[in-house]
């Protein structure tokens, strides 16, 4: 992985400020602090699942993000925050994501790609079930506080199934 010499952010911050617990064996094998920045944004996604929040799972993407899930690409944070919604009161209601970073990438100072596996856990399933496993590729960006402060934002999230 080359170097970056921006700092993005303290991930034990970033996560507090966001009210999650932060696990650190999330990150696996990616330890340098940028790397656990980077990933503090899939462990806000993965609370956010976890409360069925749609407003702190829209508050990851940059104003402009995109999320394509299922059949549906959603071109923004506002049309993110109001599928996640509907999702939440509907076929997501009780759901939960499973999962873990696979490769993390710095494209520049202030891109960084992240694939990760796992899946969506409906409402009552102990696990993800196997036509549920998806492997996602996430586009970061450093946040707009210069030295990270405001932390990382997403700014694509793609997922697609695996068998």
């Amino acid at each position: 992985m080359p170097a970056t010499a921006t700092r993005w952010g303290n991930a034990t911050r970033i996560l507090k400020a966001a009210g999650v617990e932060e696990d650190t064996s999330y990150y696996r094998t990616f330890d340098s602090e940028n790397e656990k920045a980077v990933l503090s944004v899939a462990l806000r996604i993965q609370a956010a699942w976890a409360g069925n929040d749609a407003n702190a799972f829209a508050d990851c993407f940059a104003a402009n993000g995109s999320l394509l899930m299922r059949n549906d690409q959603l071109k923004s944070r506002e049309e993110i925050r109001a599928y996640m919604a509907e999702g939440f009161r509907g076929i997501f209601q009780g759901a939960h994501v499973q999962g873990g970073p696979l490769s993390l990438r710095f494209l520049s100072d202030d891109v960084a790609t992240v694939v990760t596996e796992g899946g969506i856990v409906l409402a009552g399933a102990s696990g993800v079930a196997p036509d549920r496993r998806i492997r996602a590729t996430w586009v970061i960006v450093r946040g707009e506080g210069g030295d990270g402060g405001d932390g990382p934002q997403l700014l694509s999230h793609q997922s697609s199934p695996i068998s």
